[in-house]
């Protein structure tokens, strides 16, 4: 008896949990949802080293989005590293990076961005139809009014890149 009730708590708890998480998501803007998920990628990729203190994420093209990892992400430590965000206003800007989001509005630059961190261990993350396949590691995509996200393998080994399962098992592989 006593382990039924343990097993009905525990799936009132993990109820309760999903709708408030459901909640939380439906209340939060988009580009602070883009900015945590972002972030959080960085959790379950492997970079090679680059030599220097710095985990950089640039980002092109959406404001919001740079704002916020600034103001949530900046200065923070990644291992021995620490969170550095920078705001690029084209491709032609983009330096060296280990994450590089591209705004839907940039989209159109997506080549030229993709073409200038290519192999140098740079998760690249879109947030238009298309670009998954078109080369970019992660884009974000809608499938039944939510938000998941594709994962190009192919790209992700060309960019010196190791990804985690757990990350590998939550994607729409490519």
């Amino acid at each position: 008896m006593k382990h039924a009730k343990k097993i009905v708590l525990a799936v009132l708890v993990v109820l309760f949990a999903l709708t408030t998480m459901k909640t939380f998501a439906q209340e939060r803007p988009l580009h602070e949802v883009y900015s945590m998920m972002v972030f959080n990628f960085s959790k379950y990729v492997q970079w090679p080293d680059n030599g220097n203190g710095e985990f950089v994420i640039g980002v092109v093209g959406n404001e919001e989005i740079y704002k916020t990892l600034s103001t949530w992400y900046s200065g923070k430590p990644k291992g021995a590293k620490k969170f550095v965000i920078k705001s690029f206003k084209n491709a032609a800007e983009v330096q060296d990076c280990q994450i590089l989001f591209i705004d839907k509005s940039k989209s159109g630059e997506f080549e030229t961005a993709n073409a200038k961190v290519k192999g140098k261990g740079t998760l690249v993350i879109t947030d238009r139809n298309g670009l998954g396949a078109k080369g970019s590691c992660i884009n974000f995509k809608t499938v039944d009014d939510k938000l998941k996200f594709e994962l190009n393998q192919a790209a992700i080994e060309t960019s010196n890149l190791k990804v985690s399962s757990a990350l590998t098992s939550m994607a729409i592989l490519i």
